[in-house]
């Protein structure tokens, strides 16, 4: 195995990388059933595997988050307007872009299309209310910026996508592939580049008709501290210059009340004119769990 991952194994992502690598194997279906003679198809395929392991980086795209990033977009929309255009930095191939077409649901209420391709739940305490699931807006835009964005429409990039998934977790390659069907027929913009860099750009071209909503989830981590100090200047500089919200959903770093698995994410808040910060939730790293802190 240290053959295979090479000088990556010392990374955080090499695990990911190499059984990633298998996954493939058996979603194209040159080995079937890996996971019964795992070191019989590491040896076999080990330049293979090796070659995947150097060469991809890991890109992944959890649809499930979009069930803990919805009460933030409908707390904007109230906040900012009924029309939205959508920002997502690190949207790998953009599927949390389309979040408004699915269905969700929280505890005994609901919101989304009644015949959604794709329902989303998970465990919610304490929201979020039903005055904010009682809003509708509307996407206008939407506009996705990655280092290496996700083509579906490229069969081999999008068997890559799906075998980042765990093997093991059939519930999340179903959840993904529904939604990558839908990206398929209505593909949002997705635009090659750093978006440390891109956003300034992106930013100064938006339409003054609409709240732009810039957004990312667990996307953040991977940035340089100075890199981090310079979103947060080229969004702060883009609030003071008309309406704009923020919308983040990150570990809390060390604001994380001593709490393992759960509950170490926040969804934060920032709406212009004004910009002061909301902790609206609460949640697990995939939107699993919710715990609602808003108003």
């Amino acid at each position: 195995m240290a053959e295979i991952v090479g000088t990556r194994g010392t990374n955080w992502d090499a695990p990911l990388a190499l059984f990633a690598g298998v996954h493939l194997l058996a979603l194209t279906g040159e080995e079937p059933d890996p996971w019964q003679r795992l070191g019989e198809v590491l040896s076999a395929r080990r330049d293979r595997l090796a070659r995947f392991v150097a060469e991809e980086p890991v890109q992944t795209n959890e649809v499930q988050r979009a069930w803990g990033l919805l009460p933030g977009f409908l707390s904007a929309a109230a906040a900012g307007g009924a029309v939205v255009d959508l920002v997502e930095l690190g949207p790998s191939a953009g599927l949390n872009l389309l979040w408004d077409r699915w269905r969700y649901r929280y505890g005994s209420l609901a919101w989304g299309p009644k015949d959604a391709p794709l329902r989303l739940t998970g465990a919610a305490e304490g929201g979020p209310p039903a005055s904010l699931l009682a809003l509708r807006p509307v996407v206008r835009r939407r506009l996705g910026i990655d280092r290496a964005p996700v083509d579906l429409a490229d069969e081999e990039a999008a068997l890559r996508l799906q075998a980042f998934v765990w093997a093991d977790q059939p519930e999340r390659l179903a959840r993904l592939r529904a939604a990558m069907e839908v990206a398929r027929r209505e593909p949002p913009e997705l635009v090659a580049g750093d978006y440390v860099e891109e956003l300034p750009r992106v930013l100064a071209a938006r339409a003054p008709d609409a709240l732009t909503v810039v957004f990312h989830s667990a996307s953040t981590a991977y940035l340089s501290r100075e890199e981090r100090g310079r979103l947060a200047a080229t969004i702060e500089a883009a609030g003071d210059e008309g309406p704009l919200a923020w919308l983040s959903f990150e570990h809390a770093g060390d604001d994380v009340e001593g709490e393992i698995g759960f509950e170490t994410f926040a969804l934060d808040l920032r709406v212009w004119p004004g910009g002061e910060r909301r902790r609206l939730a609460r949640l697990d790293g995939h939107g699993n769990r919710l715990r609602w802190l808003g108003a």
